[in-house]
């Protein structure tokens, strides 16, 4: 996730919030209110999600869908 404001190149906190667009152009909430589409591909703009864990939380909870797919290649 973008850690500045595209427009006023405010600093953004990753679990803070902030407003993008399906190509992940990033804006402040001030800038938000001044614009009803992405000034740069047109597209809606929504609230960015928070990630509310860190990569190692994800890395130590590995989908078993991926398990499977390194097993196979491992043939196990």
């Amino acid at each position: 996730m973008k850690n500045t404001c595209e427009l006023c190149a405010e600093a953004l906190v990753g679990d803070g919030e902030a407003w993008i667009c399906s190509y992940e152009c990033t804006y402040c909430t001030g800038c938000h209110r001044a614009l009803d589409v992405c000034p740069n591909c047109g597209g809606e703009l929504v609230a960015r999600p928070r990630r509310t864990t860190g990569a190692a939380a994800i890395a130590a909870r590995t989908p078993a869908r991926i398990a499977r797919r390194l097993s196979r290649r491992r043939g196990w």
